[in-house]
C-alpha cells in the first residue's frame, strides 16, 4: 500500500489561516505561527464584540428615551412601566427612533404613559 504523505493538507490548512491574516503587519501576515494566534485571537475577539454591540445600542437606545421622556416630564422607568399598563408592547428601538425623528409621536406616547400612571 502506498505511503500517504500531508503535505497537501498542511499547505492548504497554512493558506487558509493566512489568508485570515492578510493585511495584518509583519510576520503575523506572513509567518503560518505567528499567524495563527492573531487569527484566533482576532476571532475570539469578533465573536465577543459581536455580542458587545448589542449591548452597546441597547445602551444608546434607553439613553436616547430617557432624554425624550425627560423632555416630556416623566423619567424612562416611568415612561416605560406607563406604556406597559397602557398595554402599548413597542421595543426600544423603535422608541429611540421616533424619540429623534417623531417628537409628536413620541409625546404622544408619552401623554398616554402619564395618564396611566397618574
Amino acid at each position: 500500500m502506498a505511503r500517504i504523505k500531508g503535505g497537501l493538507n498542511a499547505k492548504k490548512k497554512h493558506n487558509r489561516v493566512l489568508k485570515l491574516a492578510k493585511g495584518y503587519r509583519g510576520a503575523r501576515s506572513k509567518q503560518y505561527r505567528i499567524a495563527k494566534q492573531s487569527v484566533m485571537r482576532a476571532l475570539a475577539s469578533a465573536y465577543a464584540g459581536r455580542k458587545q454591540a448589542k449591548r452597546q445600542f441597547r445602551q444608546l437606545w434607553i439613553a436616547r428615551i430617557n432624554a425624550a421622556a425627560r423632555m416630556n416630564g416623566l423619567s424612562y422607568s416611568k415612561l416605560m412601566y406607563g406604556l406597559k399598563l397602557a398595554e402599548i408592547d413597542i421595543n426600544r428601538k423603535m422608541l429611540a427612533e421616533m424619540a429623534v425623528n417623531d417628537a409628536e409621536g413620541f409625546k404622544a406616547l408619552a401623554d398616554i404613559a402619564k395618564s396611566k400612571i397618574a
